[in-house]
């Protein structure tokens, strides 16, 4: 396969999955035109520092020499990102390398500002090896540090800038393609789920419809021989009956096979349950589950569903929590976690919508959060009353 067409990423740097739910092409498309540019570029600002140092060291077409580097060295970085994020990684190394070597050859006309390249140098080193870049990282600020005292033609000491940019930025940006890594995983594990929901309400539907109409023909087609015989008999009075029943019966068959195939687009809380589990599983929190949830008033099921929706989305994307527990009554239900709490919980559209649906049920939202000891969402809705005893009798673990 060729480089330009080969599945992104052909080796995942962050650890992700091949569940086949990247849309690569979508990637691609993002990737192409000035959008690519925006963000990378933002930062090149910095290298006003190294063009500074070219002016102070360099002069003539040596000066010109070390411009000239400056600008190569921002096209390689620009496009480097990209051809990692579009799996172009035959390309992206070769970027990578000719960073390192404009870097190395700026230092002859800018000295120790060339080090700065150093810090967009740990950008990349953490975007392609992820937690196997400390070594990396840990040399390219050695290199970027000690280089200038121990050249003692450039007559400069230690850079304890370099020390401190290049270590805090791969840190920065460890965070920013872990943020990256979850939100992938959350959809990757959604995305599997979906598949597998689909795929057992195909089975669930074919199965139903086999008996459904397996039966129901069956039977129309005994009862309409038995008609065109009693028909044939003269007995018209009990042929006109055997037609009378088959039509009801034939009513009856149309309308459980809409209901039958209707049924999967119904949001119900057993169903988001189950979908909690496998999320929660994939992004490695251990999860209590009710095991049952029969206790629920029927009426709130497909609201309870969007809470569970809502509420476990929340805690695999912020609340970086290790346990997660839903506990349901008859007219309520509470989602919990051990993350880090604090303002997480209470901000963003998903939490505005879902106070918005249960305010127009006639129910209330809760949010209690405590820093560092989790946060707890607990929605209500009066009328039905609460039974004595609350339902979480089988605990999963995700």
């Amino acid at each position: 396969m060729s480089d330009s067409t080969r599945d992104w990423p052909p080796e995942r740097p962050w650890g992700w999955d091949r569940s086949g739910s990247y849309d690569v092409e979508d990637q691609r498309r993002k990737w192409r035109g000035w959008r690519r540019l925006v963000f990378p570029g933002i930062w090149l600002v910095y290298l006003g520092q190294t063009a500074a140092g070219v002016g102070k060291h360099s002069s003539g077409w040596a000066a010109v020499a070390g411009y000239a580097i400056i600008a190569a060295y921002c096209v390689c970085y620009l496009q480097a990102l990209p051809a990692l994020w579009m799996g172009r990684r035959r390309r992206f190394w070769t970027l990578y390398a000719a960073l390192l070597v404009l870097c190395a050859v700026e230092t002859l006309f800018a000295h120790e500002d060339a080090f700065v390249m150093c810090v967009f140098i740990a950008v990349q080193t953490v975007g392609v090896l992820g937690n196997r870049a400390l070594p990396a990282i840990v040399a390219l600020t050695l290199v970027a540090t000690l280089t200038p005292r121990l050249v003692t033609s450039w007559h400069a000491d230690v850079q304890p800038t370099n020390g401190l940019t290049i270590p805090l930025t791969a840190l920065a940006m460890w965070g920013f393609f872990g943020v990256i890594r979850t939100n992938q995983a959350l959809a990757d594990a959604r995305s599997e789920v979906a598949r597998l929901a689909a795929e057992n309400e195909r089975t669930r539907i074919a199965r139903d419809l086999h008996d459904l109409l397996g039966h129901s023909l069956t039977t129309i087609t005994v009862k309409a021989g038995l008609a065109r015989r009693l028909s044939e008999r003269g007995e018209n009075e009990r042929a006109a009956g055997e037609i009378a029943e088959v039509e009801a019966l034939s009513r009856r068959s149309l309308a459980e096979v809409r209901a039958a195939v209707a049924g999967h687009r119904e949001v119900t809380l057993a169903g988001e349950i189950a979908t909690a589990r496998e999320v929660l599983r994939a992004a490695g929190v251990v999860a209590e589950l009710p095991g049952s949830v029969d206790i629920v008033d029927t009426s709130l099921s497909e609201l309870f569903g969007w809470v569970t929706r809502e509420g476990v989305t929340n805690v695999v994307r912020h609340a970086r929590a290790a346990h997660c527990t839903i506990r349901v009554d008859r007219n309520w239900i509470e989602i919990a976690d051990d993350g880090r709490g604090g303002g997480v919980a209470g901000a963003g559209n998903g939490l505005t919508g879902l106070r918005e649906r249960v305010e127009a049920a006639g129910g209330t939202v809760r949010l209690e959060t405590t820093p560092f000891k989790g946060w707890r969402l607990r929605v209500e809705v009066p009328g039905a009353p609460s039974s004595e005893r609350v339902e979480d009798a089988s605990t999963m673990s995700a």
